[in-house]
């Protein structure tokens, strides 16, 4: 094996054994990777845990899929920074991509001493929270929308219900009024999906820079107050991109992970039945979830600023490292078994490891177990082979979840 260090700038992986052809490169923005990731993942693997891949037309990364390769990278901030504005300044005009990857001042796009402060910052808000609130909270956003479809008989489960649930609970939370939240909520999903991702980031962040101006005024009992109560003193725009990171990562995945856990439960019998006799836990099935599915597929981006050796492969300086933590849970080098096992990669690992756990599985457990127990018939329309996934680079997230369920007047839930 050669381990000749190649030029500072490369524009593909170098690998040396068995490298993926350059024409024969995944798409991840392409409908048919969305459609069924788990099969591409397979075929990557012929190439080794270190794959090149297009992130969009003409945006070059690097997709980790091997689970030794993503927890040496998770944790080695010093070569694999998750600062990209060295990427950014190199990136095609109009680069689709850098709105979503693009040099944020907030925890997650940022290293060193800058992102230690950031993170400090939303642990200690995120220390604030009281989880029997958040259980109240969830518990009367849930009775609103079941008793709103539940003489219907059918719901579409993401529109109307772990969207608008978990739309309402982190709103509610960030003390976001409700033309803000719809605002943010609209200029995010843009964002994610790449569609209209320059205005959806203007909309995403003139709608939050309202929102912090009015808790500056005003501040109340939520997140957003407590970050600007923080004695390091974020500013205006630092303040914008804590809040806005904190909405975005608690809304879009949790309402993915409530529908795909949502999708195991009414689809595998032995996850289904043992939820429901008590035999298991909600959490063993969410887990489940996070092992195969986990809404953020691929995520945790990093941009090594020098070229960087991982096993028999050179990573090229300022190109996205993409973590498929989908494919890395998956890994048939640490297959077992997963009952009871929390040990996926679902969270993230090392310095950049999500905070806001207890807060997710609050609300996706909580409002996965509402549903149940109020509709515990409830069944997919279609078989799991027949939903439609929407594209995206980095999540994991169905288009709709139509569901059938015998028609039951309005109840309590609270």
């Amino acid at each position: 094996m050669s381990t000749t260090k190649p030029d500072s700038r490369g524009e593909f992986p170098i690998a040396y054994g068995s490298p993926a052809p350059a024409d024969s490169q995944v798409r991840l923005d392409d409908p048919s990777f969305a459609a069924d990731p788990h099969r591409v993942y397979e075929d990557m693997r012929r190439h080794g845990p270190l794959v090149p891949v297009e992130l969009a037309p003409g945006v070059p990364a690097t997709l980790v899929i091997g689970h030794q390769a993503a927890v040496q990278i998770l944790n080695d901030e010093h070569h694999f920074p998750a600062d990209s504005r060295r990427w950014e300044q190199n990136a095609a005009p109009g680069c689709p991509l850098a709105p979503m990857l693009g040099y944020r001042q907030n925890a997650l796009r940022t290293a060193g001493a800058e992102h230690k402060r950031y993170r400090r910052t939303i642990i200690a808000a995120l220390d604030t929270v009281d989880l029997h609130r958040v259980h109240d909270s969830v518990a009367r956003a849930a009775e609103s929308l079941i008793n709103g479809f539940c003489e219907s008989g059918t719901a579409d489960l993401r529109m109307d219900y772990a969207y608008p649930l978990t739309f309402r609970v982190l709103s509610e939370l960030m003390g976001f009024p409700a033309d803000a939240a719809a605002a943010a909520y609209e200029g995010m999903a843009a964002m994610l999906e790449g569609v209209g991702a320059e205005e959806g980031q203007q909309r995403f962040v003139e709608a939050l820079i309202g929102v912090v101006q009015r808790k500056q005024a005003e501040p109340g009992d939520d997140l957003t107050s407590e970050l600007l109560r923080h004695p390091d003193g974020l500013d205006l725009m630092e303040m914008v991109n804590q809040a806005a990171l904190l909405f975005s990562m608690g809304t879009e995945p949790t309402c993915n992970l409530i529908l795909n856990a949502l999708l195991l439960l009414m689809t595998d019998e032995e996850y289904g039945g043992e939820v429901l006799s008590g035999a298991m836990a909600t959490r063993d099935a969410i887990d489940a979830v996070l092992f195969e599915d986990p809404p953020l597929a691929n995520w945790c981006v990093s941009y090594p600023r020098q070229p960087q050796l991982v096993g028999d492969t050179w990573l090229p300086a300022d190109q996205p490292v993409v973590i498929s933590l989908a494919a890395c849970n998956n890994d048939p080098v640490v297959a077992g078994d997963r009952r009871g096992n929390r040990s996926h990669l679902a969270w993230g690992a090392g310095p950049h490891a999500c905070p806001a756990q207890p807060l997710g599985l609050t609300i996706a457990s909580q409002g996965i177990d509402l549903l149940l127990d109020a509709l515990p018939d409830i069944r997919p329309q279609a078989s799991a082979q027949h939903l439609d996934w929407r594209p995206g680079q980095f999540h994991r997230a169905l288009a709709a979840l139509p569901v059938r369920f015998p028609a039951c007047p309005p109840m309590r839930l609270v």
